[in-house]
């Protein structure tokens, strides 16, 4: 179905007109004036840190996080911030652009091959247009052309490659820091780490250096607690769990509880290097007399499954993959406060950056300052698409997904399938083991959540109610 047909069929909102014009035309985007008191952003960004891999939320027996714990003491943490899409491209374009994947058109790390230069607008092109000084050192992997300034608005750009590049982020963001300016900056500092845990899970040299070996079993952290699949799950999770571990890139699926130990004893150890890296970044802020007039973000872009049904990486839906750390440390030292609203950091972070800097941006955006507005949404939704794995009898299974998490449940939904759907009472049951989806008791519930993500749909142009049924033509 095209655009306009869905437009016609589920009567879309007012708003996505309005949003296809000031978003999607032309980039006829307002520049923008900042106030003369805009504090200066750091951003630092890790890449696949579950939401809870930080000493702060489980203790220090297994793994130390100073730097991040630090951050955290006296920020401002929101307990439930979800990814996006739990995949690097689509996440991180997300964050970048302040839009849904659906809207950006980027689902899989593939579609990086058709740049949204000159199409949407990126964070970096805000904040200059601004009077921002721009930075952005690290891992890109977003559907920009990195070494095009004028497209993405990020004028200095360092060590801007995918892997092995974490020793070098402290010097670069250092390089930046200690740049004598008038104006404020934004500056992005982007670590790989603990993402190196997909080549240790293969055996592979570590891009970003070696950590040693796993002790004795004993000396590792404990299995997750919820290494089976979920009761009743989608037909379609066991066969894409095949097709991705049939791919080398997912070798896990003869592990035991104690590979699975040995491969969280090494994720910990790729946080705990990351960790320190970071630590170097806030010492050259300080150093640079600039400590007391930033606002540091911390977070990262999806999480990483660490065995949890079986899993490893992300992609999938269950919170493990989707649900992400975000903390915001403005420069009063004040208490440690913890926010259980819903976040979609994908949306969120951008206009939450803006209201900080003063920069307005177009109402049509869809995500929330979470410093200048109330957060009082009743759910989120969050979007995927597996393509990762291999062909299974010929054909290559590649399904889409969309979870929609309120405040007390998860509804999972995806296009292939004849049982397609999964609810979960996270509240009862956050390790997601048993669908409720099938249950009598739980139809209102899951006939609710059902029509969260038609009217999602509906708000935001996205096809995929139609696609599957839930509107029908």
């Amino acid at each position: 179905m095209d655009r306009r047909n869905f437009i016609k069929v589920a009567g879309v909102v007012a708003g996505s007109t309005i949003l296809e014009e000031q978003i999607f035309g032309k980039m006829l985007l307002p520049k923008f004036s900042t106030s003369t008191k805009s504090p200066n952003i750091l951003m630092i960004m890790t890449d696949q840190q579950a939401a809870d891999a930080m000493s702060w939320r489980i203790g220090t027996k297994f793994l130390n996080t100073p730097v991040i714990d630090e951050i955290a003491s006296t920020g401002i943490i929101f307990s439930n911030a979800y990814s996006a899409n739990p995949l690097c491209v689509p996440c991180r374009t997300s964050i970048f652009t302040g839009l849904y994947p659906h809207q950006t058109k980027v689902q899989t790390n593939s579609d990086i091959s058709e740049p949204l230069a000159g199409k949407i607008k990126n964070m970096g092109m805000f904040f200059k247009e601004a009077g921002y000084d721009t930075g952005y050192v690290g891992k890109w992997h977003m559907a920009y052309p990195a070494k095009d300034a004028s497209v993405h608005g990020f004028d200095f750009m360092r060590s801007i490659k995918n892997n092995g590049i974490d020793d070098e982020i402290p010097g670069g963001a250092a390089e930046f820091l200690m740049i004598k300016r008038e104006n404020p900056f934004l500056l992005v500092t982007s670590f790989v780490n603990p993402h190196n845990i997909c080549e240790w899970a293969r055996g592979d040299k570590l891009p970003d250096g070696e950590i040693g070996n796993p002790p004795e079993i004993d000396m590792c952290p404990p299995a997750v607690e919820n290494l089976s699949p979920m009761q009743g799950e989608p037909d379609i999770m066991p066969i894409i769990k095949k097709s991705f571990q049939s791919n080398r890139l997912f070798p896990v699926g003869n592990f035991d509880e104690k590979e699975w130990r040995e491969y969280r004893w090494a994720y910990y150890r790729l946080i705990e290097n990351v960790d320190a890296l970071i630590g170097k970044v806030i010492q050259s802020l300080k150093q640079s007399g600039n400590y007391d007039n930033t606002i540091i973000v911390f977070t990262s872009d999806h999480g990483d499954m660490q065995g949890a049904h079986g899993w490893n990486q992300k992609t999938v839906l269950f919170e493990e993959s989707t649900r992400v750390p975000l903390i915001i440390k403005e420069p009063e030292n004040r208490a440690k406060t913890v926010d259980s609203n819903l976040v979609n950091t994908g949306i969120d972070i951008l206009p939450t950056l803006c209201g900080y800097a003063g920069i307005q941006i177009p109402k049509a955006y869809p995500g929330v300052d979470l410093k200048n507005s109330k957060n009082d949404r009743e759910y989120i939704v969050v979007e995927n698409k597996m393509v990762q794995g291999e062909s299974l009898d010929g054909n290559k299974p590649e399904p889409s997904g969309r979870m929609v998490r309120s405040k007390g449940y998860k509804y999972c939904i995806y296009d292939i399938g004849e049982r397609n759907e999964s609810l979960i009472d996270l509240e009862k049951d956050p390790e997601e083991m048993n669908n409720l989806a099938g249950k009598e008791k739980f139809k209102k519930v899951l006939e609710q959540h059902r029509k969260y993500l038609i009217d999602w749909c509906k708000k935001y142009d996205d096809t995929f109610a139609v696609k599957i049924g839930l509107v029908k033509q």
